[in-house]
C-alpha cells in the first residue's frame, strides 16, 4: 500500500457510531478506511462494556431463577467462585460478534487499520501501527468516533486490582464477598444490582439522595427495594474522603464520618471523551467539558469536513443513539436526507430489575400542562405473565395530557422493560391516543398487557372526572 493512501472517508473508532458511519458510507459507494487502536473491532461497547456486563447479568438472572426454584433445583454458588466461570459464554460471544463486524466491513469494501490515529491537518490522518510503523492517509472527510473512558477522581487511587473502574471490574479473578460502589449512575446501578444478585454484599455510595436521579422516582424506589432485598445498601448524600488499600481490604472514609471496608471497590463516576491523542489542535478544534467535541445537528464540528459521533460528543452516550448519529453524519456527507430529526430517545438501564423510559417524565408533563395530567399505572402483579415468570415487583407508568387522550410518556421498571418500552415509543411517535391500548388485542399472557391495564386506569380516572363535573 502506498504511503499516502487517499479515501473519501476515514472513521476513527470502531464502536457503534463508527461502525454505522463506515457501514453506511461503504454501502453508498464511498472509499472508506476505519482506524482503531484495538486489534478486534467493536470498541468498548463490545469488549469492555455493554456485551460483557450484559453477559454477566444473564448469568446472575439464571442463578436467581435456580434459587427461586429451590424446590426443584438443589443449587448453591461455589465458594471462591471465579468471575470467568460466570461468564463462560463471553469469549464465544465476543469472538463471534467481532468476527461478524470484521467480515461485514471486509464484505462492504472498507479498509481496516490497526493503530493509533492522529491528525496532521483536517484532511490528513497519521496512523501509528503497533510495531511503530507510521502511515499517512488523506481524506475528504473524517468521522471521529473514539468513544470514552472512565473518569478517575483524583482522591481515589484506582489500581485495577483492588480499586477498579468500569473497564477493569470484570478482570477480577474471584467474586468478592463485599464490594463498595462509588457512584449511582447507570454503570454503578447496573453493576451494583448484578453483583448483589450474585450474593455479593454491595454498598453503593453517592452525593445524591437516590440512584438514577434522572429517572422517575417511582421507578428508582422499586429498584432500591429490589436492591435492598438482595442484601444491597445505598448511602446517599455523602462524598468520599480517603480511599486506600491497606493490604487486606479497601477502606473508605465518608464525609459523614462513616468508615467502610470491602474486598473490592468499583469507581463509576462518569466518563471522559477519548480526544487527547487525536491532535485535533492541528486544525483549531476546541474541546468542551470532559473533552467532548461540540457538533451541530448534522454532527459536523466547527471544521466543515470533520464530524464526531457517540460518547465523544457527550450525552446521552447510548449505543443505539451513537449508531443513528453515525448514519446521520454520513447522510450529511452524501447530501442525503437522514429523515425526520431525532425527537424521541428511549432510555434503557440494564440493572436488576431493568428500568426504561421514553417521552415526558411526570415532572416535565406537569411543568407543561399543569397538575391536571392523567397518570395510569399497571403493577406487574396484576399481569398473568408477571405471576408466571416471577416478575411481580414491576410497574408500568403511563402519562397522558389533561384530556386523558394524548400519550406523553411511558416509564417501566421490570425485567423486560427495555423491550416493552418500544411499544410506548411507537405509540408516541405515531400520535396514538391512550384508548388505542383499549381498542386493540394483546396476546395473553404477556407483559404487554400492562399497557392495557395502565390505559384502563387512565380511562377510569377520565370517566370519574367527567362524572364529577
Amino acid at each position: 500500500m502506498s504511503e499516502a493512501e487517499n479515501y473519501d472517508l476515514i472513521v476513527i473508532g470502531s464502536g457503534p457510531g463508527g461502525q454505522k458511519a463506515a457501514d453506511h458510507a461503504a454501502k453508498s459507494g464511498l472509499k472508506v478506511a476505519i482506524v482503531d487502536r484495538e486489534r478486534s473491532l467493536g470498541g468498548t461497547c463490545v469488549h469492555l462494556g455493554t456485551i460483557p456486563s450484559k453477559t454477566l447479568r444473564e448469568a446472575a438472572l439464571t442463578i436467581a431463577t435456580l434459587k427461586r426454584n429451590s424446590d426443584v433445583f438443589d443449587f448453591k454458588l461455589k465458594d471462591n467462585m471465579e468471575v470467568s466461570t460466570l461468564m463462560r459464554r463471553l469469549d464465544a460471544v465476543l469472538s463471534s460478534y467481532s468476527n461478524f463486524i470484521t467480515n461485514y466491513f471486509d464484505h462492504n469494501g472498507a479498509t481496516r487499520y490497526h493503530g493509533r490515529a492522529s491528525f496532521i491537518d483536517a484532511h490528513t490522518v497519521q496512523v501509528k501501527k503497533v510495531r511503530g510503523e507510521v502511515i499517512t492517509l488523506t481524506t475528504k472527510n473524517v468521522v471521529i468516533a473514539t468513544g470514552s473512558r472512565p473518569r478517575t477522581p483524583p482522591n481515589i487511587p484506582v489500581d485495577h486490582e483492588h480499586i477498579l473502574d468500569s473497564d477493569s471490574i470484570l478482570s477480577m479473578i474471584y467474586l468478592p464477598r463485599t464490594l463498595t460502589v462509588i457512584g449511582a449512575g447507570v454503570i454503578a446501578a447496573e453493576y451494583a444490582s448484578i453483583f448483589s444478585l450474585l450474593g455479593v454484599k454491595v454498598t453503593m455510595i453517592d452525593r445524591t439522595n437516590r440512584p438514577l436521579t434522572f429517572m422517575e422516582k417511582e421507578l428508582t424506589d422499586k429498584f432500591l427495594d429490589n436492591f435492598t432485598r438482595n442484601g444491597g445498601t445505598f448511602i446517599g448524600e455523602v462524598t468520599c474522603g480517603e480511599v486506600k488499600w491497606d493490604g487486606m481490604q479497601v477502606r473508605t472514609t465518608l464525609s459523614n464520618g462513616q468508615e467502610l471496608a470491602s474486598d473490592k471497590m468499583l469507581v463509576a463516576q462518569g466518563r471522559l471523551a477519548n480526544t487527547e491523542a487525536l491532535n485535533i489542535e492541528a486544525f483549531g478544534l476546541k474541546l468542551g467539558r470532559n473533552g467532548v467535541i461540540d457538533v451541530d445537528t448534522a454532527y459536523r464540528t466547527s471544521t466543515n469536513n470533520i464530524y464526531a459521533v457517540g460518547d465523544v460528543i457527550g450525552p446521552p452516550s447510548l449505543a443505539s443513539v451513537s449508531m443513528e448519529q453515525g448514519r446521520r453524519a454520513v447522510c450529511d456527507i452524501l447530501r442525503q436526507s437522514p429523515g425526520h430529526a431525532i425527537s424521541l430517545v428511549p432510555i434503557g438501564i440494564y440493572s436488576v430489575p431493568e428500568l426504561s423510559s421514553v417521552g415526558l417524565s411526570e415532572e416535565q408533563a406537569r411543568s407543561l400542562f399543569g397538575d391536571n395530567i392523567f397518570i395510569g399505572r399497571a403493577k406487574f402483579e396484576e399481569v398473568a405473565r408477571g405471576q408466571i415468570a416471577g416478575i411481580q415487583d414491576g410497574m408500568l407508568k403511563m402519562i397522558a395530557d389533561p384530556e386523558g387522550k394524548k400519550l406523553l410518556g411511558v416509564h417501566i421498571v421490570a425485567e423486560g422493560a427495555t423491550d416493552l418500552i418500544h411499544v410506548g415509543e411507537m405509540a408516541i411517535l405515531n400520535g396514538n391516543e391512550v384508548d388505542m391500548f383499549l381498542e386493540n388485542i394483546f396476546n395473553f399472557p404477556t407483559l404487554g398487557e400492562a399497557y392495557r391495564i395502565a390505559a384502563l386506569d387512565i380511562a377510569n380516572q377520565r370517566a370519574k372526572r367527567e362524572h364529577d363535573l
